[in-house]
């Protein structure tokens, strides 16, 4: 029997129809929504894709957005300045940078300038630092936050399970684990460093792939049954029949969005799974919603 497929979609729904509530609630008692201000720094085409994509997304869910947009050749110095004057601003609750900064800016020295109370994607090391200590954390890394709440709308019991993380970045993967373990999942990390990765993953009860490479885990590497969660989200060439790759009108190559999962093959041997797209992305993206609501929250009493 194929996997039954985990809805990303439906899950985002619930949230944002959860946070209309607070949105209104905060807008009645201050006079005006929760505020997300997205710094983006230079030209790049597909930053540029996402922060148009993050203001139809607040638009729709009654929050303010306000894109800051600096000229690539901002220094360091002028970014940080600017990100200072975002932190003082009462009327912004949320500061986001977006990614890839000019190659001359440090890009974690900028990040840990954003006050932790404002960090929305919870990438400072104040916010990192509650999910090692158990402390609660409110702002959770966005992508992290989004395989964590689609693991327990699966229907997991995540206590005294087997979890497999494969992946070890610091905003998605090492949180992931954190999570999992803080709700006492035992977890293990997988990454490039490991040696036999199949040894590992086939144990998983809960296996997170989050390696940022197409069709790393495959059928094989699934134990029967199990949940998967694929946070991979890669553009692969479409191959026909022979393997080989299908040309547009063009000639040129055409593309798909895949995850890290192989789908085809893992579909018939998980219990469930996300599929790519239309499982943790969606998620994500309510998430920075939900964390922009908690940190406006926080700041309003």
């Amino acid at each position: 029997m194929p996997a039954r497929l985990i809805d990303g979609e439906a899950l985002a729904a619930r949230i944002r129809a959860e946070l209309a509530t607070q949105i209104a609630a905060i807008k009645q008692r201050t006079g005006s929504p929760p505020k997300l201000a997205s710094i983006l720094v230079g030209d790049n085409p597909g930053a540029k894709v996402y922060t148009r994509s993050q203001a139809r997304s607040c638009e729709d869910a009654g929050i303010a957005y306000q894109l800051v947009e600096l000229p690539n050749e901002t220094t360091a110095e002028a970014l940080a300045a600017r990100i200072r004057q975002l932190g003082a601003d009462p009327s912004v609750h949320g500061i986001l940078l977006q990614m890839p900064l000019p190659p001359a800016i440090n890009a974690r020295d900028m990040a840990e300038l954003i006050p932790p109370q404002k960090d929305v994607e919870g990438i400072t090391s104040a916010n990192l630092g509650k999910l090692l200590f158990y402390e609660g954390a409110e702002l959770i890394p966005c992508t992290a936050a989004a395989a964590y709440e689609l693991i327990k709308f699966a229907g997991c019991t995540i206590k005294g399970a087997e979890c497999v993380v494969v992946g070890h970045s610091p905003i998605v993967g090492k949180p992931v684990v954190c999570l999992i373990t803080n709700d006492l999942g035992t977890c293990t990390c997988c990454h490039i460093g490991t040696r036999d990765l199949k040894a590992h993953t086939t144990k998983a009860e809960i296996l997170v792939v989050a390696a940022g490479k197409a069709g790393l885990v495959r059928g094989e590497h699934i134990m029967p049954g199990a949940t998967v969660i694929d946070v991979g989200i890669n553009r692969a060439a479409v191959l026909d029949a022979d393997g080989k790759p299908v040309l547009d009108e063009k000639g040129k190559k055409k593309m798909k969005t895949v995850g890290d999962v192989d789908f085809a093959s893992a579909v018939g041997v998980a219990g469930a799974i996300t599929p790519v797209p239309g499982g943790v992305g969606p998620v994500t993206v309510a998430m920075l919603l939900r964390n922009t609501v908690r940190a406006a929250k926080a700041q309003v009493g």
